[in-house]
């Protein structure tokens, strides 16, 4: 059976998580986690991703991201492959790092994520 479409929306706002293979820990070391928050970063930066938030936690992340030209799975795919490369690469392994398919909540309200409900043209730096 098929999994279901992944639903990516231009500007959509999303919460994504995904944890090591098998529960490992990945960040076991400030390295890795600076590893990973600059592979986060250069994403960014190559996606146009805006990123609003994220934590490493020992053998998972979370992220808080809006997608402008819609491309979460490219992404994901970019950001999770060139990280593990890179942690093999260095730690002179192989294999998956992570576990299975990315999961990504559509954050329908952004209130959730502590923004204010509503700006002014002034206050967002419109206008």
């Amino acid at each position: 059976m098929a999994r279901p479409l992944r639903i990516e929306d231009t500007g959509g706002i999303y919460h994504i998580l995904n944890r090591g293979n098998y529960r490992q820990w990945v960040f076991r070391d400030d390295g890795a986690k600076e590893s990973f928050e600059r592979t986060l970063f250069e994403c960014c930066e190559r996606t146009g991703w805006l990123l609003h938030g994220f934590c490493i936690m020992s053998n998972h992340y979370h992220l808080a991201i809006s997608t402008p030209q819609g491309n979460l799975s490219e992404g994901m795919r970019w950001l999770q492959s060139v990280f593990a490369n890179r942690f093999n690469r260095y730690r002179r392994e192989s294999g998956h790092l992570f576990q299975g398919r990315v999961k990504s909540l559509s954050v329908e309200n952004p209130e959730r994520l502590g923004w204010p409900v509503s700006l002014s043209a002034s206050e967002s730096g419109e206008g």
